[in-house]
Parts: structure tokens; sequence; C-alpha cells
């Protein structure tokens, strides 16, 4: 077994929540793979075919190290080349906040996948505002943890705003697991106006209407 592969409840926890929500056997495309953990977490346990495609060689040169099937390639242009319903999942984990569309991600996540599993952090999260009001500077917390002027996040939202889009798209939302900032699941359903409040990250499944 490789070095960096880790067993069951070895992965961070909100990697655990999106691999709970796939099936097993499932073909899976993981966009913004990195170095592919969560792909060879799937390919353990869940037995699934999986794909990823990722920004940086380096994680990409470390996943092919270990087995995995990515490729180079940038989101933000690359999604329209698949074919559509390729997938039955795709996952985009912590990037859609540094996509240049994020529209256009989702509406391309839902068309070459059955579904789309998607986590991001929630700059609606009381922390975030709590800054803003006594401080009137851009927050700083442990889901985001970059000063705005060397931050790769380029569009912030709050989950009030994400659940918006998904209306706007027709996309249907399926589960929304809110989680704090270690990634352990809160009582709140993200989607709620508390899970807004409360919630440093969400984790959404969501599918066609």
């Amino acid at each position: 077994m490789n070095a960096w592969r880790q067993p069951r409840g070895g992965i961070r926890i909100d990697l655990q929540v999106i691999a709970d929500m796939v099936e097993p056997g499932s073909r899976v495309l993981d966009v913004g793979c990195g170095e592919g953990i969560l792909l060879d977490y799937l390919n353990q346990f869940k037995n699934v075919d999986g794909r990823g495609i990722e920004l940086s060689m380096e994680g990409v040169r470390a996943a092919v190290r270990n087995g995995l099937s990515v490729i180079q390639g940038d989101a933000d242009t690359d999604l329209k080349d698949y074919p559509s319903g390729a997938f039955d999942y795709v996952i985009l984990s912590q990037t859609l906040q540094a996509t240049r569309q994020p529209r256009v991600i989702l509406e391309q996540m839902l068309r070459i996948g059955r579904r789309a599993i998607v986590s991001f952090p929630n700059f609606g999260h009381w922390k975030a505002r709590l800054q803003l009001l006594v401080h009137g500077r851009m927050p700083v917390t442990e889901t985001m943890g970059y000063q705005w002027y060397d931050t790769p996040n380029i569009h912030f939202c709050t989950i009030a705003d994400f659940t918006a889009l998904c209306d706007e798209l027709g996309l249907k939302i399926e589960r929304g697991i809110a989680l704090d900032s270690q990634g352990r699941i809160r009582k709140q359903n993200a989607g709620s106006p508390q899970g807004n409040l409360l919630a440093e990250q969400a984790v959404f499944l969501l599918s066609r209407t």
C-alpha cells in the first residue's frame, strides 16, 4: 500500500461525507482532485471506476504515481470536452470558489454526470460576518485562511447564495450537510437559515430536476 493511502476513517471528515454519498461501483469524475486522496479512497472502499482532473502537474504526477487515472486540466475550460452522461457522480471538493465561472461549472457537472457533489467554505458563517462587522476587513478563518490579496478564491459565496443559484439553474438539492471548520457534521440542514449562519463549510448532493 502506498504511504499516503489511509484506512477507512483516516481521510478528512469532509471527504468521508462526500465518499458516503457515492454508491459502490459508480463511475466517478473528481474535478480538482489534487493528489487523488478521495479517488484512492473511493477505489479502495467503493470499488468505483474513478477518473480525476487536476490543474497542478504536481498533483497529477503524485496521483499517477499511485496508480490513479488523473489528467492535467482546467475545470473552467475542459469540462466541456467530456461527453454528456459519462459519469454517475462528478465531484468538486473545496474548489468551486476558486473557479472563474461557477455557474458554468455546475451546469457542466450535471451535464456529464447524473449527480454532482459540491463542497465549499461558507462566507455566511457567523465568524465571517462578525469579522466584517467589527473590523470592517475581509474575514480570515480556518476554512478561509488567506488574506484578501493572496487568496486563490475569487468567488466567495454563502450557502444561501449557492442554493439560490441551484434554484436558478433548476437543480435539485438531494442532500445538504453543514460542517464545522474541522469537517464535523453539524445538526443543522445546510440549506436552512441556521445552517447558513452556523456552518463553516457545506457539502451538497445535486441532480437535475
